[in-house]
């Protein structure tokens, strides 16, 4: 099964991922599973998608943590404010491809999809904003002392979001988890994967040097 598929939606026309995310590429599963998305409006199938497994997870968790510990450890805290920042420009830059996906796969209109897609684009842009203002305290405890407290990441953060709000969630997730230099494996809700996959695409081409 292909990794890459073109899809028709109601209004225009796009190339959506179909692969798990991992490496910042996009690959079959471990087992070759897929299952189908739905279309809620008709019941009919949209796609059929690669199925993640446990072997899978493993694989996605190894990734993550190299990163973690390797290029994105590297990244300021100003050039993950400036990467959340791009993504939330992309995000805006696609709105209409990223509103007919949520449109397609979560059943709801486009317009309010076009609204969901603007929010996420706010909370990213927000998250990047505060990337470079997390620090620690000097604390004045007494003369012969030097205390102080450091914000560190907390490590590799596993991340499952619901079906109702899929790119909304996915922002609201990983937003906060990335700017204060920590690494993402997401779980997208199997009835809406869609857009997830999508902004998959958007992390790698906004330059994100982490596993996914």
């Amino acid at each position: 099964m292909s990794l890459f598929q073109t899809i028709e939606t109601p209004v225009l026309s796009y190339e959506q991922p179909l692969g798990l995310f991992i490496n910042n590429e996009f690959v079959k599963g471990v087992e070759g599973k897929t299952f189908e998305t739905i279309n809620p409006h008709d019941e009919k199938p949209i796609v059929a998608v690669h199925e993640g497994t446990a072997d899978d997870v493993d694989i996605a968790v190894k990734a993550a943590r190299t990163a973690l510990n390797g290029e994105w450890k590297k990244v300021t805290p100003s050039e993950r404010g400036r990467l959340l920042t791009r993504l939330a420009d992309f995000l805006e830059r696609d709105i209409d491809t990223l509103a007919a996906i949520e449109a397609l796969d979560n059943g709801k209109g486009v317009t309010m999809a076009r609204g969901d897609v603007t929010a996420s684009a706010g909370c990213l842009r927000y998250y990047g904003g505060w990337a470079d203002k997390i620090y620690g305290q000097t604390i004045d405890t007494d003369p012969n002392s030097l205390t102080y407290t450091r914000h560190e990441p907390v490590g590799v953060c596993g991340q499952i979001i619901p079906w109702n709000f899929p790119l909304m969630m996915f922002a609201w997730k990983i937003g906060p988890a990335l700017a204060t230099g920590n690494t993402v494996v997401m779980k997208t809700a199997e009835q809406t994967p869609l857009s997830g996959l999508y902004v998959a695409k958007l992390i790698k081409e906004a330059g994100f040097p982490l596993e996914w």
